[in-house]
């Protein structure tokens, strides 16, 4: 049976060792992948996840339950893509070569872990990528990871309304590049 949040955290307080496995089974994968979905690489995304699991470590003594664990956790992830996506500006090419706020698909070609043979998923990779990197933070989060929009508010310091706006723009942008041809 999975943990409740509180019981990961006061497993942590009691026994750090332990607490910090059950955190780590219960949110690694959900943080990767939202990780992965920002920076592209999964070397960039597993380096970026270490990176997450060591401040939310340092930090938990911090969390004061103003907002659920899992916010604060993809709050700590996502700062820590956005740093990776920081650090590796300079490495990845635009798609549009003039739009520097568009995220790019530098790496994917390389990446063994991108199944290219169901085109359709490289395709909306691709349309999510071209987004401004808040409205793909927005879109990631709500269309795969099913947060609600206060959620995303608190992870993304915004409200839910701006949220809505940037959820509800990146969707009809993503529907546009699905529906243009090439």
């Amino acid at each position: 049976m999975r943990p409740n949040d509180k019981e990961i955290i006061s497993a942590i307080s009691e026994e750090p060792e332990r607490g910090f496995r059950l955190l780590m089974s219960d949110y690694k994968e959900a943080v990767y992948w939202h990780i992965r979905r920002l920076v592209v690489s999964h070397a960039d995304a597993q380096d970026a996840t270490q990176e997450t699991f060591i401040r939310i470590f340092r930090s938990l003594h911090r969390f004061r339950g103003e907002s659920s664990l899992a916010s604060w956790i993809y709050r700590i992830a996502t700062n820590e893509a956005l740093r990776s996506i920081e650090r590796h500006k300079s490495d990845r090419v635009s798609l549009s070569g003039a739009d520097t706020e568009t995220r790019t698909l530098g790496n994917i070609a390389t990446d063994e872990y991108v199944n290219f043979d169901d085109l359709e998923a490289v395709r909306l990779q691709k349309a999510i990528l071209s987004l401004p990197t808040k409205q793909q933070l927005v879109f990631n989060l709500r269309y795969y990871d099913e947060l609600s929009y206060d959620e995303i508010a608190k992870i993304t310091d915004s409200t839910a309304d701006n949220v809505k706006a940037n959820y509800h723009i990146a969707k009809n942008k993503i529907i546009d590049f699905m529906n243009s041809t090439d």
